[in-house]
């Protein structure tokens, strides 16, 4: 569909709308005022293609108002009609302009940043601030040179980059990737901008393990972002059982985050459901592994995907825990994770630590 992925601008006359089609079944709109956009709403949508180029278009907003419209996109004309709570009616007839925006946003930079790893573009480069780049990732010097003598010291025509899903939340945009980078790995990416540039890095990378006993592999799986009205409640619902759960070990919560034993489950040593994540820990328990969380370090968000940066230990190594959590209903639904161990200080390449 034409309209899947671009915003347009919605003209009525007196009053004007941004409009975001990001999915085939979300949509944001705000409104468009002199100063700027004015308060947005994420709402669930139904597109049908009436022919090429014309769809019908309906929602259901917070309200209770629910607007259907037709957007003519090849006539750049839009019709809406608008049913609100007490059954009053609203019919207008406006224009509909493709907004066209030629600055690429920080989802696009990471994700064309992560893909120069694998094609050696050097446009992608420009993205960092040269001046005050911070490194975490211990094993690459500090700096825009560290980043570059990494990549120098790749075997030849060896990097790949797939990345698979991508988040902002304010000045943060963090990436889950698919790599070959000195074999094959997958990574959870955090980046921080200022103005419009990568000032900070961190990252956590494990080695690609083969299918978990459910069959699913460390990256498979939904992607479609949704819920961003929800964003700050499942960013507390998450950090609540990361508080509860793994770092102070009350077990008796554990049932209350999940919907029964409804549970995806991405780690390559645990089986879907949450009888599998119990048997899994029984099972270490047996074998005298454990595994500790101490700390939260990071908890970034966008809508139904929460990420938590965390620190503790796994059969008594230092290691840094990423732990990306899909949310639905307020339940936790789905879960993927990176585990890396922390090497000891003397080895480090930069001084700035792995959070």
């Amino acid at each position: 569909m034409q309209i899947i992925g671009h915003k347009f601008k919605a003209n009525f006359g007196q009053m004007a709308f941004q409009l975001h089609f990001e999915s085939a079944s979300q949509m944001t709109f705000a409104p468009i005022l002199e100063s700027g956009l004015g308060e947005a709403e994420t709402v669930q949508i139904t597109i049908i293609e009436i022919r090429t180029g014309v769809y019908m278009v309906y929602w259901k907003e917070k309200s209770g108002t629910t607007v259907t419209h037709i957007e003519d996109v090849q006539n750049e004309t839009v019709y809406t009609n608008i049913t609100s709570p007490n059954q009053s009616f609203i019919n207008l007839k406006g224009t509909l302009t493709k907004i066209n925006h030629n600055k690429m946003d920080n989802k696009q930079k990471v994700v064309s940043l992560l893909k120069s790893i694998e094609t050696g573009a050097s446009e992608s480069v420009n993205y960092i601030n040269a001046n005050k780049y911070i490194q975490h990732n211990l094993a690459v010097a500090d700096g825009l040179a560290g980043f570059g003598a990494v990549l120098q010291a790749l075997p030849p025509n060896s990097a790949k980059a797939n990345t698979l899903r991508v988040f902002q939340e304010g000045d943060f945009v963090f990436a889950h990737t698919e790599y070959n980078f000195f074999g094959p790995k997958i990574g959870f990416d955090i980046f921080r901008f200022e103005d419009g540039k990568i000032v900070e890095h961190w990252d956590n990378l494990q080695e690609t393990a083969k299918p978990n006993p459910s069959g699913r592999t460390m990256i498979d799986g939904t992607t479609e972002i949704k819920d961003l009205d929800k964003t700050v409640t499942n960013k507390e619902l998450v950090r609540n059982f990361v508080n509860d759960i793994l770092i102070n070990g009350k077990m008796e919560k554990l049932a209350a985050y999940y919907d029964g034993d409804n549970y995806i489950q991405h780690n390559p040593l645990i089986a879907d459901k949450l009888s599998g994540l119990g048997k899994a820990l029984d099972d270490w328990a047996k074998q005298g592994v454990t595994m500790k969380y101490d700390k939260i370090h990071k908890v970034l968000g966008e809508g139904n995907f929460v990420l938590v940066v965390s620190e503790g230990y796994l059969a008594g190594k230092h290691n840094s825990f990423y732990d990306l959590f899909r949310v639905e209903k307020e339940k936790i639904a789905e879960h993927w994770d990176t585990i890396e161990e922390i090497p000891v200080q003397e080895s480090w390449k930069n001084n700035n630590g792995k959070f």
